[in-house]
């Protein structure tokens, strides 16, 4: 293959993934909008998801085998997203102590009224997901956790890697119990698990390791 070939095969795979992607997200972005509409009543089809992202059943299907692939990859997406919100909200502060509250703020923020419905709506529908269908647990805590190690190695933490999971998993329980509830964290929730989570970090003694 010569150089020009190759530069215009090149430029041709580029656009064709610059298009996808687009695709990708439309129906993403579609599929969050109608599963946050329906609510807790009723799953949304592969139609209406089509039809609001104004795309066609060939391009869904081009990306996602079932409607519950695309429920996955929104968890994912989700997943990234808050991810994403909450470094940034931590790397605005300059001590451990502040890192760890940002943290807690943060991820208990998807319980507020302007976000609770939705991800009320998006964890209803994954409920129905199965084990084949996703790449790994259905949980944020993981990326959550990994968020935790630095501040948490600067308190003192014995074992990082596992106190920030008890951490991360203690926290997603409480997100998931503020949504179900339909009940708003305060300044008081807040708080009360940072101070649980700086507890854990500077815990004077360690599990023993297995």
């Amino acid at each position: 293959m010569n150089d020009v070939v190759a530069r215009i095969a090149q430029r041709s795979v580029a656009k064709r993934e610059s298009g996808y992607a687009d695709e990708v997200r439309r129906l993403l972005d579609a599929a969050l909008q109608v599963i946050g509409e329906r609510g807790t009543t009723s799953r949304p089809r592969v139609a209406d998801i089509v039809r609001a992202s104004g795309l066609s059943n060939d391009a869904f299907y081009r990306h996602f085998a079932s409607k519950d692939a695309l429920v996955a990859a929104i968890l994912e997406d989700g997943t990234h997203r808050l991810t994403a919100y909450v470094a940034h909200q931590m790397s605005k502060e300059s001590t451990p102590e502040a890192q760890v509250r940002s943290w807690v703020s943060g991820v208990l923020s998807q319980a507020s009224e302007d976000s609770a419905a939705t991800t009320r709506a998006v964890l209803w529908n994954a409920g129905a997901l199965t084990s084949d269908t996703l790449d790994g647990p259905p949980s944020a805590s993981g990326p959550l956790a990994a968020l935790l190690r630095e501040p948490f190695t600067e308190l003192g933490s014995p074992e990082p890697d596992v106190d920030t999971s008890l951490a991360a998993h203690a926290i997603v329980g409480a997100l998931s119990d503020h949504l179900w509830k339909g009940t708003v964290p305060g300044d008081v929730d807040v708080e009360r698990i940072a101070a649980f989570c700086l507890r854990t970090a500077s815990r004077p003694g360690a599990c023993p390791s297995e």
